[in-house]
């Protein structure tokens, strides 16, 4: 029994109560996160409604934000620790990647064929976008952590953060120039960890892991030309 409904369920459980965490931290914690815990809690907040709603792109993207959740508190244990805070937060995120997962997940997203048709996608294709969507999903919230954080004026890292939201944006509504912008901030992304920024690394590596399923089509098509 593959039980789609039901891990759909999980997922979106577990996907909303982030949301409702980070936006109690954003009204209670002092004003200098509240920007912070606001951006995360549209992460997971989009996450949700997109998993409910039954979006083609959502699968893709809750398996990156439960992959970052997981690295993230896999990096905690590292640090600290087997502390049960990371315990539960790893374990959480897990859950929604693993219930995410399987080729049972897929006819109620990605499977479906209206999206393919109306937007001309082979198989190849839908592979393609599904690891970007993954990658830029999994690289978002640590731009924007870096991005809200306090004490963080850099206008690169600001700049990335701007470019990495439109992006993914452009990328799910199969835009071109969502790829370009996803590029553009993996360019930021870089120049800001050569300027001293040396932990928003994993996020120049995630937005250009978004980028590069496009670079053999992008290239095809400007010598096509």
């Amino acid at each position: 029994m593959s039980l789609v409904g039901e891990r759909k369920a999980i997922a979106a459980s577990v996907l909303i109560f982030f949301t409702f965490l980070f936006l109690l931290g954003a009204f209670s914690s002092p004003p200098i996160y509240t920007r912070m815990f606001f951006s995360l809690a549209s992460v997971y907040g989009l996450g949700f409604f997109s998993v409910v709603a039954g979006y083609f792109w959502a699968r893709w993207y809750a398996i990156g934000v439960g992959l970052f959740g997981a690295l993230l508190a896999g990096m905690g244990i590292w640090q600290a620790g087997p502390e049960p805070i990371f315990l539960f937060v790893g374990g959480a995120h897990l859950a929604v990647m693993l219930t995410m997962m399987g080729q049972a997940m897929q006819g109620p997203f990605e499977g479906k064929p209206e999206w393919r048709a109306r937007f001309h996608m082979d198989e190849h294709g839908v592979n393609r976008l599904g690891r970007s969507v993954v990658r830029a999903a999994m690289g978002l919230p640590i731009v924007l952590i870096y991005a809200f954080a306090p004490k963080q004026d850099s206008a690169l890292i600001l700049a990335t953060a701007l470019l990495a939201a439109g992006g993914f944006s452009g990328l799910v509504r199969l835009r071109s120039w969502g790829v370009l912008a996803l590029g553009g901030a993996a360019l930021t992304a870089t120049a800001a960890t050569f300027t001293g920024s040396l932990m928003f690394l994993p996020a120049a590596l995630l937005l250009a892991g978004s980028v590069a399923p496009f670079v053999q089509p992008f290239a095809r098509a400007l010598r096509a030309r």
